[in-house]
């Protein structure tokens, strides 16, 4: 009994051992699912070089005098910088040491391929005609002249430089006579000696229009005041005058300053560019006399000069040429004619500065009236001269 109770513990043991060494069954499992998305690919438009804009190109051709005339070449040029800074455009200027090189330099502009030629004075009215009518594409601009210019039997392109209009240039002019008329009335107030002068650079339209407009003023001066101011220096109605025959000379103002002094005045107006600052150069040194200056305030333009600057002859220049630019810049320009006046505050006198305290009240006053009726055209140089 013993015996089989050893032998059926064995036999289970050993089941039990086989048992423990089977084979386990495997669990099936599923790979992970791995998600990927496709990657993103940022693209940029491709970059096309492009050319910068290209400048307008403005040239500006002086009169004799240079570009530092303190007169209208200067004041040109400063609305070609005005219009440098506001428009970005591209200028420069060629000055003309002789009338021959007028033609010269309108020529390096045309080569050089400019937008607009700027010429200056009226010297150069027949060559700027000759250059636009060759040129009908360019566009050029003219300071102190107008096409068409012509008169009946004057010779085509040697006396005057065209009988008909041209669209492709804009003539700028100036009423400067109702400027100088204003001069004249406060020259004939403040002179102590009771006599005053003037005088041009050359005998041309552009300078005799200041000494025309002093003249009348002067004259309506002594009609209103029952007195006898003298003028010297120019006679409208014989249209004869004194010139210095350029826009240059120093010594020549100096000269002429001078020989008005000795026959008396103390108030000169020289309509003559730089050579007027010879004149103002004496009337500091001997403070015998006072000038009145012409187109620019000189006070601004010759600050050297300032205690014996009465007032200044004001023409706009430099406006013209920047509206002219402006016009080009913005696709407006056209040709003709374009004259500033007095009512649009094209052409005026200039502030006293050191003198104000000096003018009397009421001639300021008086000045007021006069510029209001020039404006309503109550009041008319010619008018005045013809009585």
């Amino acid at each position: 009994m013993k015996k089989l109770f050893v032998v059926l513990s064995v036999l289970v043991v050993l089941s039990m051992a086989l048992t423990a060494c089977g084979t386990k069954t495997p669990v099936a499992t599923e790979p992970p699912v791995v998600v990927t998305e496709p990657p993103v690919v940022v693209t940029e438009p491709p970059v096309i070089p492009t050319e910068p804009p290209v400048k307008i190109k403005v040239g500006q051709v002086t009169d004799l005098g240079g570009i530092d005339d303190k007169s209208f070449n200067a004041s040109a040029w400063k609305g070609v910088e005005d219009a440098i800074t506001d428009f970005g455009i591209e200028g420069k200027y060629l000055e003309s040491q002789q009338q021959s090189d007028y033609a010269k330099n309108v020529q390096q502009y045309l080569d050089e391929n400019s937008d607009l030629i700027i010429t200056v004075g009226f010297l150069l009215g027949v060559d700027t005609a000759k250059f636009a009518i060759a040129n009908p594409e360019k566009k050029f601009a003219i300071v102190d002249y107008s096409f068409p210019d012509c008169w009946p039997g004057a010779n085509v392109g040697v006396d005057c430089g065209t009988d008909q209009d041209l669209a492709n240039v804009r003539g700028l002019m100036f009423q400067t006579d109702q400027a100088a008329f204003l001069a004249g009335y406060l020259a004939a107030g403040m002179t102590t000696t009771g006599t005053v002068a003037t005088y041009g650079g050359l005998p041309i339209p552009t300078v005799t229009i200041f000494m025309k407009g002093f003249e009348a003023g002067v004259k309506y001066y002594n009609a209103q005041k029952g007195t006898t101011v003298k003028l010297l220096g120019w006679n409208n109605a014989t249209g004869e005058g004194t010139f210095a025959n350029g826009f240059e000379s120093t010594d020549d103002g100096r000269a002429l300053a001078e020989s008005f002094m000795q026959e008396g005045a103390d108030i000169i107006l020289p309509v003559a560019g730089q050579v007027g600052l010879g004149s103002a150069a004496v009337c500091k040194e001997t403070g015998a006399c006072k000038v009145i200056g012409v187109d620019a305030d000189w006070v601004v333009t010759a600050p050297e000069y300032k205690e014996v600057v009465l007032t200044s002859v004001l023409k706009l220049i430099d406006v013209a040429v920047y509206n002219t630019i402006k016009d080009l810049v913005d696709g407006k320009f056209t040709g003709g004619t374009v004259t500033y006046t007095i009512a649009d505050g094209g052409v005026d006198i200039a502030p006293f500065h050191d003198f104000d305290s000096v003018v009397p009240q009421t001639l300021k006053d008086e000045l007021a009236t006069i510029k209001a009726a020039l404006i309503d055209g109550s009041l008319t140089v010619d008018g005045v001269l013809a009585q």
